[in-house]
């Protein structure tokens, strides 16, 4: 079966002509035939006809790029040119960007195959996935469940065989979360490490495009293709990375961190022996097991929350359906342009885009501003320091990626606190820039299911591939075994 190949593996067999990139395409195709209608990963997906042509033309003109010919997902908040882009919100419902994002352009030059642009919460703001502007998204391990968000099509999609990878974006966890809850590999970079122009923006200092994909090495061979500084984009770097392709047979030598805070009050008892079970196997295959703190943990989920919600009300500005997006005052007059954004905002984004907003202006407002944004700056500054204390004694820190396997749809939609608690092991790494990836630790048993768990492995700044080396001695010494 392709879903069991790496991305190396597929390449090989039709360099060899053991198969046909058309075969490849189809196999995927035909998945979705199957089973999209009720896991609803995508929202648009290009013509059947028109993908399987492209297939046959590269394969008549194969070139020795892993990802050439091999077909991907791209979440619905990444632009891509001539195909529609709709950030999940009704507001850009019919919205056809002129240009792509850095990423896909890199994509396109390596020569992948565009499915279609996967399902997620509206502008990615959501941990569940069931804040898209067109439907929600199911879990395809359990269509009761939720995939996570906000980059929940993406991971759905993967774990489908959908397609072998899909980039998505992670601002709290919305690679990471989703990966777990569907069983397959999450991983956010180093912030700055791949060009986020084109990303339509929700926390500008917190946003970084992730990729979700079967294996740890299938995310090797995507990100070596999308990283890089780019002129468009003042916040990128070229990092110098030692090693891109060096795998570990075991983890000797290696020192990892466990925060003592990560296993406290609020921990899923079934996740946690899951995460410690994984955590005595790197103790089997070498590594140095520390215990270690993170004092600062308690403050990252509020000051986070701080720092987004006054990003979110930044970015969000520029949708007032007049540039562009749609209108909904086109035959009504209005009296002034306050009204006429109101009219728009009020008719075609959603109430948890709407209550960032408002929550954001809150917090950015006259005789706040310093009480709330500018007290949340300095905390994060503390809380990146903390990171860097922690990583004079250890080179890597482990635990769970959430609290709780996947929960059931309409679960905690209304209730947004218990929601956004889902993010608390995910979002200290956006606020330091850390990459980490989640990687499947194995099971726990639900109303008669399998659920997977997701381990988290946080790097130093700019230490990705030797954090994904590491990843890759936990998928296949641990992983396999714990599933």
């Amino acid at each position: 079966m392709l879903d069991k190949l790496t991305l190396r593996e597929i390449h090989n067999q039709v360099k060899d002509k053991k198969l046909s990139l058309k075969e490849v395409v189809k196999f995927c195709l035909n998945n979705i035939e199957e089973r999209e209608d009720e896991i609803k990963s995508f929202i648009t997906i290009r013509d059947r006809d028109e993908i399987l042509k492209e297939a046959e033309e590269k394969g008549k003109n194969f070139q020795d790029n892993i990802l050439y010919g091999l077909p991907a997902g791209v979440k619905d908040v990444i632009v891509t040119r001539g195909v529609r882009t709709t950030g999940a919100s009704k507001i850009l419902e019919n919205y056809i960007p002129p240009y792509s994002a850095t990423a896909i352009n890199k994509l396109e030059k390596a020569g992948y195959i565009l499915i279609g642009k996967n399902n997620c919460d509206e502008f990615a703001m959501g941990s569940s996935n069931e804040n898209s502007g067109f439907y929600p998204c199911r879990n395809p391990l359990d269509i009761e469940r939720v995939p996570g968000g906000s980059s929940g099509g993406s991971a759905a999609a993967v774990a489908a065989g959908f397609v072998p990878y899909s980039l998505g974006t992670d601002t709290g966890g919305s690679v990471r979360m989703p990966a777990s809850f569907c069983g397959v590999v999450g991983f956010k970079p180093t912030y700055g490490r791949v060009s986020r122009y084109g990303l339509m923006a929700m926390g500008s200092s917190l946003d970084q495009i992730g990729i979700i994909a079967r294996f740890v090495d299938d995310v090797r061979v995507v990100l070596q293709e999308i990283e890089g500084r780019d002129e468009k984009d003042a916040t990128s770097f070229d990092f110098q990375d030692a090693g891109k392709n060096t795998t570990r047979e075991n983890l000797e030598g290696v020192k990892i961190g466990l925060p003592k805070e990560y296993f406290q009050e609020g921990l899923d008892e079934r996740v946690k022996d899951v995460i410690l079970q994984s955590v005595n196997k790197m103790k089997s295959l070498g590594a140095e097991i520390v215990d270690i703190s993170i004092p600062t943990f308690k403050y990252t989920l509020p000051v986070y929350y701080i720092i987004m919600f006054a990003e979110v009300s930044s970015n969000m500005s520029r949708y007032d359906g007049i540039r562009y997006g749609k209108s909904a005052v086109l035959d009504k007059s209005v009296e002034d342009m306050i009204e006429l954004y109101k009219m728009n905002r009020s008719a075609f984004l959603g109430k948890e885009v709407k209550r960032r907003i408002m929550l954001g202006s809150y917090v950015l407002s006259k005789g706040y501003f310093e009480e709330y944004y500018g007290r949340a700056q300095k905390v994060r500054a503390v809380i990146k320091k903390d990171f860097e204390k922690v990583f004079e004694k250890v080179d890597y820190i482990a635990g769970p990626t959430t609290p709780t396997p996947a929960f059931k749809i309409g679960e905690k939609i209304d209730n947004p606190l218990q929601m956004y608690l889902s993010d608390i092991y995910t979002v200290g790494v956006n606020l330091a820039g850390l990459p980490a990836i989640s990687v499947p630790a194995g099971y726990v048993q639900e109303d008669g299911k399998d659920l997977p768990v997701g381990i988290q492995l946080i790097g130093k700044a700019g230490d990705d591939y030797s954090l994904l080396s590491i990843a890759e001695v936990v998928e296949k010494r641990i992983s396999f075994s714990n599933s």
